[in-house]
């Protein structure tokens, strides 16, 4: 990074900031690694008097007690009330706004549950929503239906917009390359999603646990959800080069969308926050 330095403002402003949201996969753990420094860090924040975190992942194959589990596994200390996913986010809005409408759902088993435990009815004939996510069961059978369903007039929702996942060995199909596939079949626009980068995330957020937006930093690794969601929504942006964003890639986006904040690791980042 010899060749970038970040604004003195912007890390005077970081360091001011009281609550945090963390990306997980490619952020602070790779595959079943944690990323250097990253258990250290969140354990610092979650013992601050005046400083909060949270988890945000779009990855909507897993449920909340899953990634618990994971984190508490990997020694990141974690409560359930401090995971939230892109589901969780759709989940509300199907609960508040899509009320008593059927849904044919593109995703794991995981997802799955997730929407019967809140209710929301499932169904494999003639729904009136069709909603993919990250799906590491699919089979051409969901997708065929899935696309047929669109044809006739379902309407389209997605978890999130990520084309690829970040694993130890490199990079695996997400929701995004899914939606992409099926867009393709159908020539369909693309849906409305609900993860990062888009509003609804920071709206749930801030009801959730009552917190402004001025007072929050998003730490994450991929330029299209975690910085453009920091950028779009008034909260101070920070790229880590852990994952799949890089450097150049981030200096290549307009001025509006580049991240207030690019740190090689959670060392740099560390030095700033306390």
């Amino acid at each position: 990074m010899s060749d970038y330095t970040n604004s003195p403002q912007k890390l005077r402003e970081l360091k001011n900031k009281t609550f945090f949201i963390f990306d997980m996969d490619g952020t602070i753990y790779l595959g079943d690694k944690p990323l250097p420094n990253a258990v250290d860090l969140i354990a610092k924040i979650n013992s601050s008097r005046n400083k909060r975190m949270i988890y945000f992942t779009n990855n909507a194959s897993k449920d909340p007690s899953y990634y618990l589990e994971k984190l508490n596994k990997l020694d990141f200390p974690a409560s359930k009330e401090q995971i939230l996913t892109s589901a969780d986010v759709l989940i509300k809005f199907l609960k508040s706004h899509r009320k008593n409408k059927s849904i044919y759902l593109v995703g794991t088993p995981y997802l799955e549950n997730m929407f019967k435990t809140n209710n929301i009815d499932l169904t494999s004939d003639k729904p009136d929503i069709v909603v993919t996510s990250f799906d590491t069961t699919l089979t051409y059978n969901k997708l065929e239906r899935a696309c047929t369903y669109i044809r006739d007039g379902a309407e389209w929702l997605t978890t999130h917009p990520d084309i690829n996942c970040p694993v130890e060995y490199g990079y695996i199909p997400d929701c995004g390359a899914i939606n992409e596939l099926i867009r393709a079949s159908t020539g369909e626009p693309l849906p409305k999603a609900f993860g990062k980068p888009y509003g609804e995330v920071i709206d749930m957020i801030e009801e959730i646990y009552r917190e402004s937006r001025a007072n929050m930093a998003m730490f994450g690794d991929r330029l299209y959800t975690d910085i453009a969601l920091g950028k779009k929504n008034n909260m101070t942006a920070v790229l880590l080069l852990t994952g799949e964003g890089t450097l150049d890639e981030a200096l290549k986006l307009p001025k509006d969308l580049q991240p207030d904040i690019i740190f090689e690791n959670l060392f740099e980042a560390e030095k700033y926050l306390f």
